[in-house]
């Protein structure tokens, strides 16, 4: 579910021979977005993708200018979620910093896990199921899972010892005000 929800893809109503899909938050996000040259932004009520750019490295001033803009927007975003490659790059975000370390415990704080910004702490959250080219910067009051159909599951036949089930559900993402959030597109992965 988190991998779809945070993709680039469109909604789509679905045929008798396609099936319907959600718009995820790349379909949602068109006015706080920075991205790479060639880069476009998507119409933001879901129902288009937006166009990949060229991509470029993770730096604090495209984060602080997405932040400063979604919160110009009337938005109040809580949480920065990044791929593993980008939260390793944000860790290394000096900002106004001074980092210091207890040498009696022998320990280096190596990860920024909150990003005190002008407006506000967010969280930083690696996430593994996103595409690592983006850094969404999230109001997430603003966002929704609604279900057509909750999970359900059935037991199916067995095949030996193996005990089989399916599992069904039918969700979608709901954007309350895409303008709440943003996106930092085309960054660099290794």
């Amino acid at each position: 579910m988190e991998s779809v929800l945070t993709s680039n893809q469109a909604q789509a109503v679905g045929t008798s021979t396609t099936a319907r899909t959600l718009g995820g938050l790349g379909s949602w996000i068109a006015t706080n977005d920075v991205f790479g040259t060639g880069g476009a932004s998507p119409t933001g009520n879901g129902t288009d993708s937006r166009t990949d750019g060229t991509q470029r490295a993770f730096t604090e001033a495209q984060l602080k200018a997405v932040i400063k803009s979604a919160w110009n927007e009337g938005g109040a975003p809580s949480a920065v979620m990044v791929g593993p490659f980008n939260k390793q790059t944000a860790s290394s975000f000096t900002g106004n910093a001074t980092r210091f370390d207890k040498s009696e415990d022998k320990s280096l704080t190596a990860a920024i896990d909150v990003y005190r910004s002008d407006f506000g702490d967010l969280t930083m959250v690696p996430n593994r199921f996103s595409r690592d080219r983006d850094a969404w910067v999230i109001d997430k009051s603003m966002f929704a899972i609604h279900y057509l159909r909750p999970f359900r599951q059935w037991e199916l036949n067995k095949s030996g010892d193996a005990e089989k089930r399916q599992l069904l559900v039918e969700f979608t993402l709901v954007s309350r005000q895409e303008k709440a959030s943003g996106l930092v597109a085309d960054l660099t992965t290794s």
